[in-house]
């Protein structure tokens, strides 16, 4: 064996033992810092724009329940009592004894029994019935308005404990929706106080018309019976009388 071919086989075997030659050198890995510097630019982008999505996300999340609240309804309501307080109030006013609230009604009555003045053939029962009737008008339109009154101060204490939950509600809203439908709640109480101070304020005009019309009626008929006093015809005649037969 030649000295060459001996050489040629020990750096094989070298080659094969240590894993050096041709395929180490293609394994071998170059570190290229450009590159390095590149990558971590482009991962701290992306990292940006993950965060930047987290916190749109947190913020359209804050949004929905914000927007929730907002659109929250108000857990009291106080309709039913309301409705209930003006339908007591409305009862009282239906309840109206002899003459009621209703325009013919008023009509057919006033001229029955409240005329403008009293022809001579009427009788003198007429007169007094008639002053009967108005004297009972009167005094059932005053006790008409004392019951509104009393049923309308009765409602205060109503009106007080409504007043109270609506304000507490409002204080506690959690929502733009229930702070206005607690607002409206407290308009729509202002408004039944009114109501009900209009039903006192019509219950005492009727039972002053009543008692102003009695009056005029009064008049008419007392200058009817005057005329009737002082027409007391021809006067005394003297006749001829036989007292002795």
């Amino acid at each position: 064996m030649s000295a060459n071919r001996r050489r040629a086989m020990l750096a094989a075997v070298l080659a094969v033992a240590l894993g050096t030659g041709t395929p180490a050198r293609a394994q071998m890995t170059v570190f290229d810092p450009t590159n390095y510097v590149q990558n971590v630019l482009t991962a701290s982008r992306v990292l940006q724009q993950v965060n930047n999505g987290i916190q749109s996300l947190q913020n359209e999340a804050m949004s929905l329940l914000n927007q929730a609240r907002n659109l929250a309804s108000l857990p009291y309501s106080s309709l039913a009592q309301l409705q209930e307080s003006i339908g007591q109030t409305q009862q009282l006013l239906v309840q109206a004894q002899r003459i009621a609230y209703d325009v013919s009604a008023i009509d057919q009555t006033f001229s029955r029994t409240y005329p403008q003045q009293y022809s001579a053939a009427t009788s003198s029962q007429k007169l007094l019935t008639d002053a009967q009737t108005r004297w009972q008008n009167s005094l059932a339109g005053f006790q008409d308005a004392l019951r509104v009154q009393a049923g309308v101060v009765q409602n205060l204490d109503r009106t007080r404990a409504e007043i109270g939950n609506l304000v507490s509600s409002s204080q506690s809203a959690t929502g733009a929706l229930q702070a206005a439908q607690s607002g409206n709640q407290l308009i729509a109480l202002q408004t039944n106080q009114l109501a009900d101070l209009t039903a006192v304020m019509a219950s005492i005009a009727r039972a002053q018309s009543l008692e102003s019309a009695r009056n005029v009626a009064s008049q008419a008929q007392a200058r009817q019976q005057m005329e009737r006093f002082l027409n007391y015809g021809t006067g005394y005649q003297a006749q001829a009388v036989r007292m002795f037969h």
